[in-house]
């Protein structure tokens, strides 16, 4: 059973960096998309970020440029880097490993989190 935790948030002002970084307990299969999402209030959840099996990368387009993925297998570990925060960027940030599978991570990331079994409880990242 794989049990995933958030930590990194925090209250930054605009411009400012967050690193957040998904630590599992359990084993996380190296097919596994690992990514990112996000809520605000009176918003439906979107993807940020994902990382699949082959170490590719998507990102939502608002974000590419100031916001990276990354992982470390070994330690059952995966983050998200972002840089230059914005207003905008304030939510409820989520990280999610999705079940095997081959998909790439630009398919895992437009499953917008449908294809995703494994969900950490949310770290709040708050940009004034």
């Amino acid at each position: 059973h794989v049990q995933l935790v958030e930590s990194g948030g925090g209250s930054v002002q605009a411009g400012g960096s967050l690193r957040l970084t998904c630590t599992a307990s359990g084993y996380i299969y190296a097919s596994y998309c690992l990514g990112w999402f996000r809520q605000a209030p009176g918003k439906e959840r979107e993807g940020v970020a994902v990382i699949d099996s082959n170490l590719g990368t998507s990102y939502k387009e608002s974000e590419e440029g100031r916001v990276t993925i990354s992982k470390d297998n070994a330690e059952n570990t995966f983050y998200l880097q972002m840089d230059n925060l914005k207003p905008d960027d304030t939510a409820t940030y989520y990280c999610a490993a999705n079940a095997p599978s081959l998909m790439t991570a630009s398919q895992c990331l437009e499953t917008g989190g449908s294809d995703f079994a494994h969900w950490g409880q949310g770290t709040q990242v708050t940009v004034s």
